[in-house]
């Protein structure tokens, strides 16, 4: 029988934290909102992504592929073409990635009357 832990998110040592950081960045819920309509070449997730630089695009799909929420496919085409999609890992976090996302846009104007108002109170 094997022994499973219990993991806590709260305690200082769970490396469940890891996990916890890297979904709670704004370029990986962003990227993993894009992958969840599909399979997506490099640049168009660079164009979906506003903002985003190819290197901070790089380096997250990199960290999102080393926890095992993207595969990526390298085609040997001239010029070489590479996709990225989510692992059923992955897709377990879109739903709920994508629900903050849908959040942020329904209440974005309450969060700015309440940022003005604070401010104004200071």
């Amino acid at each position: 029988m094997s022994y499973e832990p219990d993991w806590n998110v709260l305690t200082a040592t769970c490396p469940s934290r890891t996990s916890l950081t890297r979904i709670a960045n704004k370029w990986t819920a962003m990227i993993v909102i894009v992958l969840g309509k599909g399979r997506t070449r490099f640049r168009d997730l660079r164009t979906s992504v506003e903002g985003i630089s190819g290197k901070v695009l790089t380096e997250t799909l990199r960290d999102l592929e080393r926890d095992g929420l993207v595969s990526r496919h390298v085609f040997a085409e001239v010029p070489p073409r590479v996709e990225y999609e989510l692992t059923d890992l992955g897709r377990t976090l879109h739903t709920p990635l994508s629900a903050i996302g849908q959040w942020a846009e329904a209440h974005i104007a309450e969060v700015l009357e309440a940022r003005e108002r604070y401010d104004c109170q200071r």
